[in-house]
């Protein structure tokens, strides 16, 4: 299984960033695709799941409303808008795959990680 996260980069707060996160490898229809997030002395953090087979999803409650994680079944890739983007926002961002259909936001319930891609939110 194979994951490649794109998209990052600088903006000021208040601005917009897609993630995307492209998949092969594994019949990822069947399955949860998540985002994460890091930053430096911190653990990883949830902060949105998608259920690939139905379209549900799940937030963190610090990215409720602003954050919106979508699928593209034709490309076997997950997205993650980004709006009115925070400084507590900067982190690197990783999206990630876990081998069953729940929504779940800890880390320890996915198993494959991509690369990670660095948001930075300038005040």
């Amino acid at each position: 299984v194979q994951l490649q996260a794109s998209g990052g980069g600088l903006v000021q707060a208040g601005g917009s960033l897609r993630l995307s996160c492209a998949t092969s490898g594994r019949t990822v229809r069947l399955y949860t695709m998540g985002w994460f997030r890091q930053t430096p002395g911190k653990e990883r953090e949830f902060v949105a799941a998608i259920s690939w087979s139905s379209g549900s999803t799940y937030y963190a409650d610090s990215v409720k409303g602003r954050f919106t994680i979508s699928r593209d079944n034709a490309k076997n890739t997950v997205y993650l808008q980004m709006n009115s983007l925070k400084p507590e926002d900067t982190a690197v961002y990783y999206c990630a795959t876990a081998p069953h259909g729940y929504m779940r936001s800890s880390q320890d319930e996915y198993d494959y990680w991509g690369q990670g891609t660095l948001v930075t939110v300038s005040s």
